[in-house]
């Protein structure tokens, strides 16, 4: 297995095979917080239009090896569809639960956390030193209550993204904030937000979205989007029923990438 010291930006880069033509992955972990590394999968063409971070559901514990394998979360909407981002022209990075979360709960209950803050901030500066793009924030189910969070706490001028899409957004929670409950007036990028009519979980009820779109007040240009048909199997709340958009993955991948790369 090769492995690069990047001196520039003291990250380390393990090589390996991707299945796609044209295409690499690569598993970068970059230095966030004193002795804490924040490890992405990195897959991409060359010159990216833009580039996303995509931020999967649960707890976020992905468990991502040297290889680029992933431990859990690999049928995760986003996870398996990185190569379709990718396709588009865009630079994809999956994030993992950074260095000192590699255990039970990762991600649950941190990702409201100014730590969190910081670890996603050092990799919107790496993307953008890497390819000068814009970076947005991409989350689906909890991941959105990360990206969300992450967009109230930061602005492009203070490292922030210059963008946010929310996929099957998390509008009720018993247990931590939901994202209709954060302080959305903040965010003053575009915002994205995307939706199956008939998503299933109790957390997503479609007919709480209103809700979510009145508070985006001071987003420049919002838009919902919203999808129908598809397959819808087992769990309502996991990635093979209609809140993973299960069937309709390249449709949605290719919208919400073409809005994206409008702005």
């Amino acid at each position: 297995m090769k492995i690069i010291i990047s001196l520039l930006c003291s990250v380390v880069i393990f090589g390996a095979s991707f299945a796609s033509a044209q295409m690499s992955q690569r598993v970068v972990d970059i230095p966030t917080r004193p002795g804490v590394t924040q490890r992405i999968v990195l897959v991409g063409a060359d010159n990216p239009k833009a580039a996303v971070i995509l931020f999967p559901g649960g707890h976020g514990g992905l468990g991502i090896s040297s290889n680029g394998s992933f431990d859990w979360g690999k049928n995760n909407f986003l996870v398996r569809s990185r190569e379709l981002f990718a396709a588009q022209g865009l630079l994809v990075a999956v994030v993992d639960a950074p260095s000192d979360r590699q255990g039970p709960p990762y991600l649950a209950g941190f990702r409201e956390k100014e730590a969190h803050v910081a670890d996603i901030r050092a990799v919107i500066a790496w993307l953008k030193q890497q390819a000068k793009v814009p970076v947005w924030l991409v989350g689906t189910s909890r991941g959105t209550q990360s990206a969300a969070f992450i967009a109230t706490q930061l602005t492009p001028d203070a490292g922030g993204p210059n963008g946010l899409v929310l996929t099957s957004t998390i509008l009720s929670d018993n247990k931590y904030r939901p994202v209709t409950d954060m302080a959305l007036e903040k965010i003053s990028v575009p915002v994205l937000v995307v939706h199956h009519k008939r998503d299933g979980c109790s957390h997503c009820d479609y007919d709480d979205i209103p809700g979510l779109m009145n508070k985006l007040k001071a987003s420049p240009k919002k838009e919902l989007l919203t999808f129908d048909g598809g397959k819808n199997i087992g769990d309502p709340c996991k990635a093979s029923a209609h809140h993973g958009f299960n069937g309709i993955e390249k449709n949605v991948v290719t919208k919400i990438s073409e809005w994206i790369m409008a702005k």
